[in-house]
């Protein structure tokens, strides 16, 4: 087919013109793209940056009761590695909201008398966390409490979301019976979810609020401080060497947190009636242990105890991951300990051994007491500090 010479030139002009508009087309496309992908970036900074709809409630608020070893340097962000720590209040709505920085871990959480129940802050991103909805409207009470080891995640508390126009509300005063804890992974909840003893730590399966220390606080109506840490020794910790390892218990014991020497522990801030000390399973692990080390380094911890708790009742304990000759060899220590306190004078120094576990409550992670065992250890303290401290 020939094409004549006007169509010709309609033709042209005609792809001209239709080249025109896909250009514009396209252009537009283009720009409706990426003023799109620009508005998505906002929105997921904004995502980030986001405040929730309510009433704030800073860690600053005069009616949050804060009970363990604390690092205020930041108000606004308090920090803290020991499991056991505990955040409470009162507060009015119908719901509750907790903030902590990304990462910080698990916590136990009751609501007036409800069951406690785990959370967590483990992602990246996951800074608020739902405590409690749809409540009745009035007054509730929550009590939180930190159930892991935290020293390589420093969490932090960063507050409270309520119900808009609500505040916090004055608490009831905490329980004047106070319980000092010193031990290590038995202590801090290492495996206690667990029922196999092949599998090794996690944070998963770790909770300080099953422990036979927190079970013993609640039974005997008493608020109580941790300072716990796995694998601490008195003097030597887990496989450390025969002459000791330089992060032990006594050592790591005068600083607000573990592994942090910014902050020296002020100890008028929590003066124990008791003060229950279940160390030595790590200084005779692995078949390395000098006797005369450790019963020296028992003795040391228990001046500085005394000195800064002259008044308190010391309970040095054994617990149940000891068995045989390991079990004679911190016994043997402690009994002298407290015989050399008793002939100097000081008749407030006391030893009590939890049974040994056998495996027939279960045993944990790594050989760690499972939690029945802990209950178990937990029922014959409670029993135990009940009588010394007339507790009834």
């Amino acid at each position: 087919m020939i094409l004549k010479k006007e169509q010709m030139k309609t033709s042209t002009s005609a792809i001209g013109f239709r080249s025109l508009w896909l250009s514009i087309a396209i252009l537009f496309a283009l720009t409706i793209s990426a003023n799109s992908s620009s508005l998505i970036q906002q929105s997921n900074q904004a995502l980030k940056h986001i405040s929730p709809c309510g009433s704030f409630v800073s860690p600053t608020d005069k009616n949050i009761q804060y009970i363990g070893r604390i690092n205020f340097s930041n108000p606004e962000r308090p920090y803290f590695v020991y499991p056991g720590v505990q955040i409470a209040a009162t507060f009015q709505g119908t719901s509750l909201r907790m903030m902590a920085k990304p990462g910080s871990g698990y916590f136990m959480v009751q609501v007036d008398n409800a069951e406690p129940f785990k959370i967590g802050f483990r992602g990246e991103q996951d800074s608020i966390v739902s405590l409690a909805t749809a409540l009745p409207y009035g007054s509730h009470r929550v009590h939180i409490t930190y159930c892991i080891e935290g020293y390589e995640l420093r969490p932090e508390f960063r507050g409270f979301w309520l119900d808009k126009g609500c505040t916090l509300l004055p608490s009831p005063p905490l329980p004047d019976r106070r319980i000092e804890f010193i031990g290590n992974s038995i202590t801090c909840g290492y495996g206690v979810e667990s029922i196999d003893p092949s599998e090794h730590f996690s944070y998963e399966s770790e909770n300080h609020y099953y422990t036979y220390a927190a079970r013993t606080a609640r039974a005997l109506g008493a608020q109580y401080q941790v300072v716990a840490r796995s694998g601490i020794g008195i003097y030597r910790n887990y496989d450390g060497p025969k002459t000791g390892s330089p992060d032990n218990m006594p050592n790591e014991y005068p600083y607000t947190n573990y592994h942090d020497k910014s902050q020296l522990w002020d100890f008028s801030r929590f003066t124990p009636d008791v003060v229950c000390i279940n160390l030595g399973t790590n200084d005779t692990s692995t078949g390395t242990a000098d006797q005369k080390k450790l019963e020296k380094a028992y003795g040391e911890f228990l001046k500085t105890l005394r000195s800064k708790y002259p008044q308190a009742k010391i309970v040095f304990l054994t617990g149940a991951m000891l068995n045989g000759k390991e079990l004679n060899i911190v016994k043997a220590a402690l009994d002298k300990v407290a015989d050399d306190a008793h002939k100097n004078g000081d008749e407030q120094v006391y030893r009590f051994d939890m049974t040994p576990q056998n495996g027939d409550l279960m045993i944990g992670a790594d050989w760690h007491p499972s939690v029945w065992q802990q209950q178990k250890m937990g029922n014959e303290l409670t029993d135990y500090l009940r009588g010394l401290m007339k507790w009834f």
